[in-house]
């Protein structure tokens, strides 16, 4: 249906595109920066935004919690607004549950204290700071940002405007990923040397689906659905799922689909969530990077189709593994739960509780977040931890589309001496919807 362009065909389009609250021992809650405003009431009002599959998860989820309330939904989709609300309705027992296509009426209620931002990856970030302006708090599904840049402003506009923001990388908050990142914290696994992040194989497509007539705006949206993306044609596979790989879409050439996970366990692992890697370097099957520690990060690409029996699995346990290994030992596990470590007597001292649920289970992490909603303290996946990790995933994604080594400077967050790096930094955006 579509191929894959090269990384030349795409470095040159882009160019002239261009020209034109967590576990005790680990985390800390700690105050969040900014004037936060008043304290919600016991219940909190939830807005969704976007609703597909994903979300459909997460809301089944959220719905379960006693003190939040679902009031609305929107999506540019008139299919997936009423499939959401008969989500909600049959919940309640009700029909108050109210729709909207343009979410920027949701964000006018002020009944609404937070939002669940579940759309394509253009409109995380975009969507996210427009709440954030609007008084409410934020939580994203990932990748959060579609580039680097939009990261920053991310997290700049949590922090300007005092709101509380959880990243859905939902894997700091499931037990078997913390106690996995406590034995390496703790120095149980003795001095941390090489952390493997598994991922998608990395690939970027540029070119356009067939034209199709585009509906009525009732039934689907389609320039509220393209947002800040560049325009194409409508053709109805891209509302259906369609859209992800395609650059103009998708963040960092699909790197961050498990990056934004795996990556962020090893920055969690290697206490360095105020930092990134300083290092990229892009091999065949794998890109490695250094932290200024001397720790490595192997981001190791999984061969699709992939199953158990995959050799690019770094391990049998499930999606979205990681290991981690120091010079006294080694743990890995992935979203079955199980806990694999080495030596024998590392794995002996696996607790029963370290296994209780899967990687995907987005109870816990959703709890963190509206328990940081009511005591306005930062949730585990907050905007600058999200903002480090997304970041060095965006940076690997630089580095194999450029095919070559890039340095970073985690402080000021560009490229060292490589100003077409630097360049791809950012991406033009449709108007009116850049956001500040």
């Amino acid at each position: 249906m579509s191929k894959q362009h090269t990384r030349r065909e795409f470095l040159g389009r882009s160019a002239a595109a261009g020209a034109v609250c967590a576990l005790p021992t680990l985390l800390a809650a700690r105050a969040w920066s900014g004037e936060p405003a008043a304290r919600p009431s016991e219940t909190i009002g939830l807005g969704v935004i976007g609703i597909g599959p994903r979300c459909t998860y997460d809301l089944t989820a959220i719905l379960q919690l006693p003190d939040v309330r679902c009031l609305a939904i929107a999506d540019v989709q008139a299919s997936r607004r009423e499939a959401g609300k008969q989500l909600v309705d049959k919940h309640y027992g009700n029909t108050e549950c109210k729709l909207y296509r343009d979410f920027r009426a949701l964000l006018d209620r002020k009944d609404i204290d937070a939002v669940l931002v579940a759309t394509g990856d253009r409109w995380h970030a975009p969507a996210s700071i427009m709440a954030a302006e609007a008084g409410k708090d934020v939580y994203s599904e990932k990748p959060c940002g579609l580039t680097i840049e939009l990261c920053q402003r991310l997290d700049n506009a949590m922090r300007r405007t005092g709101r509380v923001f959880q990243a859905g990388t939902q894997r700091r908050s499931v037990p078997n990923f913390q106690w996995a990142v406590e034995w390496a914290r703790q120095g149980k696994l003795g001095k941390l040397h090489t952390l493997y992040a598994s991922i998608y194989t990395p690939g970027v497509l540029t070119e356009w689906l067939p034209a199709e007539p585009t509906p009525d705006p009732e039934v689907v949206d389609w320039n509220l659905w393209l947002g800040p993306a560049p325009w194409r044609p409508y053709n109805a596979k891209y509302v259906a799922g369609g859209w992800r790989g395609y650059w103009d879409f998708d963040s960092g050439a699909r790197l961050l689909d498990w990056g934004a996970h795996t990556l962020d366990l090893c920055q969690w692992a290697n206490s360095a969530d105020d930092t990134m890697p300083i290092e990229y370097e892009p091999h065949d099957d794998k890109i490695v990077c250094r932290y200024a520690n001397g720790v490595q990060v192997v981001m190791d690409f999984l061969k699709e189709p992939f199953g158990n029996r995959d050799p690019h699995f770094i391990t049998r346990l499930g999606t979205c593994p990681v290991r981690f290994v120091g010079d006294a030992g080694s743990v890995e596990t992935g979203d079955s739960g199980e806990l694999v470590a080495k030596p024998d007597a590392l794995a002996e001292s696996i607790p029963p509780g370290a296994k209780r649920v899967r990687g995907l289970d987005v109870s816990a992490h959703a709890r963190n977040f509206f328990d940081c909603v009511k005591s306005r303290q930062a949730p585990v996946c907050n905007s600058t931890v999200m903002r480090r990790s997304h970041i060095a995933c965006h940076a690997a994604a630089l580095a194999w589309l450029l095919r070559r080594k890039l340095r970073i400077d985690p402080q000021t967050e560009t490229f060292v001496d490589d100003a077409e790096a630097n360049g791809l930094r950012s991406r033009p955006e449709r108007d009116p919807w850049r956001t500040a």
